[in-house]
């Protein structure tokens, strides 16, 4: 996957997960809530990864475009 692909399935991710928190605790279910921190953390580390790889991506092309300019 894509830095902006994993940017948004990390965002979607930690949307779904608050709200499943959200509605655990006006329901009581500590179930929901459970898989909702769970669904969040999945998202923050997506969203991670996705800015990795495009700070990856971004200083490879820093540095070819230097290269290119000392030639």
């Amino acid at each position: 996957m894509g830095a902006t692909t994993d940017k948004i399935k990390g965002a979607t991710n930690e949307a779904i997960g608050k709200a499943k928190q959200g509605i655990g605790e006006a329901t009581g279910s500590d179930r929901l809530q459970g898989e909702g921190v769970i669904q969040e953390v999945k998202g923050k580390g997506q969203k991670a990864m996705g800015d990795a790889k495009q700070a990856t991506k971004d200083a490879v092309n820093d540095a070819a475009a230097a290269t290119n300019k000392n030639l």
